[in-house]
């Protein structure tokens, strides 16, 4: 190996080592004692593992409830956002309708329009419709995202226009042309921004946590908040295992798809 590239090496497996030790410490610390993770802070080996804190969690909060509300939460938001997006790329792509160019603009310009912006105003559509404190109303600003759409689009700018045309030629609706040719060609793509979109709705924490105010409705990522507060940041092993309980999941389901996720964004930008 060159001395260039060994250089480059030990600079990646740094830079992997910064990015890892967070949560290398997280899972570690959450099997020590209270005593352990006070005295031995920087420590990623417990002397004495213990499950205490993860006994605890279980105790303090209904976890098992609030874990299926981020999951109820987090596949409504995904499915709607994977209906939305496939449903508007394949009109832009595949239809003619005056003013798409300018509509297709308009769309992806929000992506650019800050969190803070759009905030009060759903607050205020929400609490009318009488949604607060309601996981339903978490879920409802949530259904169409703009850069779901530009991805999918790009993929589907690279479907053989051969196929579309003889479908056409037999005067093929819509609908069936978009479900037996378009979808299982782009199905890679819509399986990786599925699990980029499960993964952000279940780790957001701002949105919820103007919406939901009872314990019961909690999502992970409040009920972590929740007990932080309570506890003045004290028991850090239980906020530790709250933090490895919450991102478990989302790291289970990208090590297993991190292929597709990656393939999706190298070639969204090969189409233009």
């Amino acid at each position: 190996m060159k001395t260039k590239e060994f250089k480059w090496h030990i600079l990646f497996i740094v830079i992997i080592l910064i990015a890892l030790y967070p949560i290398i410490y997280a899972v570690s610390t959450s099997f020590k004692s209270l005593n352990e993770s006070f005295n031995n802070i920087l420590s990623l080996i417990p002397e004495e593992p213990t499950t205490s804190a993860y006994q605890r969690v279980l105790s303090i909060i209904p976890f098992f409830k609030i874990t299926l509300n981020t999951f109820i939460i987090a596949s409504i938001v995904t499915l709607f956002k994977l209906i939305t997006g496939v449903l508007a790329a394949y009109s832009f792509v595949f239809l003619d309708f005056k003013g798409k160019k300018w509509l297709y603009f308009v769309l992806i310009s929000t992506i650019f329009i800050p969190f803070t912006v759009t905030m009060i105003p759903n607050f205020i559509t929400i609490s009318r419709l009488g949604l607060k404190d309601n996981i339903i109303g978490v879920a409802i600003p949530q259904l169409a995202d703009a850069t779901g759409i530009f991805l999918l689009r790009q993929h589907m700018r690279g479907v053989p226009k051969s196929l579309l045309e003889v479908a056409k030629l037999e005067k093929t609706p819509h609908v069936t042309i978009l479900r037996t040719i378009v979808v299982p060609i782009i199905r890679p793509a819509i399986l990786s921004m599925g699990i980029i979109f499960f993964i952000n709705s279940w780790n957001e924490f701002v949105w919820p946590s103007l919406i939901l105010k009872s314990t019961e409705n909690y999502t992970l990522s409040l009920a972590l908040q929740m007990f932080v507060s309570a506890e003045g940041g004290t028991d850090i092993p239980v906020a530790m295992a709250i933090s490895v309980l919450t991102m478990l999941l989302p790291l289970v389901i990208y090590a297993f798809c991190q292929k597709f996720i990656i393939n999706t964004f190298a070639q969204s930008g090969i189409k233009g």
